[in-house]
């Protein structure tokens, strides 16, 4: 195998361009190995193997300055950098990161596990070293959607405009998450359509560099040819417009061109932007007919005829995701209210509207990987009369921090529904993944409702009731299966603002669990009552703004009060809580808050991040014993 002679970039140098292709090979094969084992981006790596192995060959990086946009795609990145045999443990406790780490290796300069953001850190990097009179380069790596992200076209307006030593590969694979939408997308359709163009600048640069005597000192005449032929395609305008030298497109599958041209590209100064044409998936059939499905995988098998069996159930009873009761719930909503409409981010698939956008076309908008826009749009859509329905993953949704202020808290009477999915732990993916501080960044600001469901029939329940309401609300839900635990026949109470559901009388404490805590909160306190005669009340709490002040003062005077949640206790639910009888009481109460500490959450399994963090049904157990024998 030649990927076992494989220990460090410098050792590629050493291949001759058919053993490269080989190598090439391997290298997915491994991807595909770990990713079968652990779950991870697929798609995205295999589509960008020769392209990586083309950058190291050329670039020393651990002088040169490398950075991936999201993160996702530098698997192959770290096979080659030294990470190889440490590649298993990839997304499990105590092992490699599936993003870029500065903790892990010198050749990976940035955390990064969100879009848009790689041409900015380069800029800074670029004029940095120019300061420093550092001459090393400085490349970004980003794919065609994260590029349609506002913050790229910020960057490169800057970068532009004060001449960055930079170099941009643009990694083309017509796909963000899912498929890539609006008019830059459209451009670039148009770049990969001229294939014979392409073809004819490689047949002219093949036939001006045979020529006898003269062709060696061709090259300022071939460039002039191409500024001519760029001009005449008009391929290169956007770029160019910005200040970017445009090169390409280029075959992203062939190492040797790809291998040429950035030889050529290192040799010049200022900014420059090399695109590639690339297949997400490559190499793997199932993730080339299904990128979207494949761009993050759960762990999964292949069957005889090569079919793919998933392995992400999380419960026993093969029940539904709450992606999926969140795609029903959607689609009954818009059923019964004309005026219901929704809002993705480039990724409808994930957050289960396919369905939505496949029976109600005209009222499903994917913006892109903009999730800064999505929410004055949101705002626009609201102020005609319509009730948008923004489905963003917890942690993207950061990024649109002073939007929900300014252009939907603010103007008081908008009815925009945040569907915040994969809020709470998430497990493998790490710290730019897990949705645990939207509580924290969403309860300060004036207007908006907070609610969390406790299962499936209550996820129903909630949407329903925000559909009716005349100001902007948030709803949190975590990834993975929803799990029945209440009695058989149990049906939850009608929803009613700032109003909790008592699931468990108790005189001895209150627990008020907030959403996917409810599950082993009420787990634990009914083994407690069955095996120790404690009885805890547990309470469904709902909604972390408004607060239940009823139950809340009423809890206040039986004793201990806890509060559970998946998110970090800075800022979160406990604390909301802990103000509110602070103010009520004056400090005369026991209360103890149960969440994540003021840490980012390594990857590991969403079981063992609960047993870390306590939120597991034996650790919230044990927890409430404790307390008890403590008080004896």
């Amino acid at each position: 195998m030649v990927l076992e002679i494989i220990n460090k970039p410098e050792d590629l140098r050493k291949l001759t361009y058919s053993e490269l292709e080989v190598l090439a090979g391997e290298i997915r094969n491994l991807l595909i190995t770990v990713v079968m084992n652990n779950g991870g981006h697929l798609a995205s790596n295999l589509g960008i193997v020769e392209l990586t192995i083309a950058l190291h060959r050329v670039f020393d990086f651990s002088v040169d300055s490398l950075i991936f946009d999201v993160g996702h795609q530098s698997y192959a990145h770290k096979i080659i950098s030294g990470r190889k045999d440490l590649f298993s443990t990839l997304r499990q406790k105590n092992g490699i990161s599936g993003f870029p780490n500065p903790n892990e290796s010198v050749y990976d300069l940035f955390i990064a596990g969100h879009s848009s953001t790689s041409i900015s850190s380069a800029t800074g990097l670029a004029l940095g070293k120019k300061i420093a009179s550092d001459d090393s380069s400085t490349v970004a790596v980003v794919g065609d959607g994260s590029l349609g992200g506002g913050m790229c076209f910020e960057a490169m307006n800057h970068a532009g405009g004060v001449g960055a030593n930079l170099l941009v590969v643009l990694n083309d694979n017509d796909m963000a998450i899912s498929k890539t939408v609006g008019a830059f997308s459209k451009h670039l359709e148009e770049f990969r359509s001229k294939e014979n163009t392409t073809k004819l600048r490689k047949d002219l640069k093949d036939a001006l560099s045979k020529l006898p005597i003269i062709g060696e000192s061709m090259d300022w005449f071939y460039e002039k040819l191409l500024g001519a032929l760029k001009n005449h395609t008009g391929a290169a305008a956007v770029f160019e417009a910005m200040g970017f030298r445009y090169f390409g497109p280029f075959d992203g599958h062939s190492i040797e061109e790809l291998e040429e041209e950035l030889k050529s590209l290192s040799k010049l100064t200022g900014p420059r932007i090399l695109h590639v044409l690339t297949e997400k998936g490559k190499g793997f059939t199932p993730a080339c007919k299904d990128p979207e499905s494949f761009h993050s995988s759960a762990p999964f098998t292949l069957d005889n005829e090569g079919g793919v069996i998933r392995l992400n159930c999380t419960c026993s009873d093969n029940t539904k995701s709450y992606s999926k009761v969140f795609s029903e719930t959607l689609f009954d909503l818009a059923e019964k209210n004309d005026k219901v409409v929704a809002i993705t981010a480039a990724m409808s698939g994930g957050t289960g509207m396919a369905k939505f956008a496949e029976s109600f076309q005209n009222r499903f908008f994917d913006v892109g990987m903009a999730e800064s826009h999505a929410i004055p749009f949101a705002a626009g859509l609201a102020k005609k009369g319509f009730v948008p329905v923004v489905a963003i993953y917890s942690t993207f949704l950061q990024r649109s921090y002073d939007q929900i202020f300014h252009d939907a808290a603010l103007q008081e009477k908008l009815p925009v529904i945040f569907a915040l999915d994969r809020a709470g732990l998430v497990g493998e993916d790490g710290p730019t993944h897990h949705g645990v501080f939207d509580i924290a960044y969403m309860r300060h600001l004036p207007n908006l409702v907070l609610m969390a469901p406790a299962d499936a029939d209550d996820m129903r329940l909630l949407f329903e009731f925000a559909s009716k309401l005349s100001s902007p609300s948030a709803i949190r839900y975590p990834k993975g299966n929803v799990c029945s635990f209440m009695p058989e026949g149990y049906e939850h109470k009608p929803v009613a603002l700032g109003k909790g559901e008592i699931l468990k009388e108790g005189m001895d404490a209150t627990v008020f669990a907030y959403g996917r805590m409810v599950a082993p909160v009420y787990a634990a306190a009914s083994r407690l009552s069955a095996e120790h005669g404690i009885e805890i009340e547990v309470v469904n709490a709902r909604f972390a703004k408004p607060l239940d002040d009823d139950l809340l003062i009423a809890a206040a005077g039986k004793g201990v009060i806890f509060t559970v949640e998946d998110h970090v206790l800075s800022g979160g639910f406990g604390s909301a809580v802990g103000e509110f009888l602070l103010d009520k009481t004056g400090g005369d109460i026991e209360l103890r808050r149960i969440g994540i500490r003021d840490e980012f959450v390594l990857p590991a399994s969403l079981s063992e991040q609960d047993e870390e963090y306590g939120l597991s049904e034996e650790r919230l157990y044990q927890r409430f014993l404790d307390e008890f024998e403590s008080l004896k």
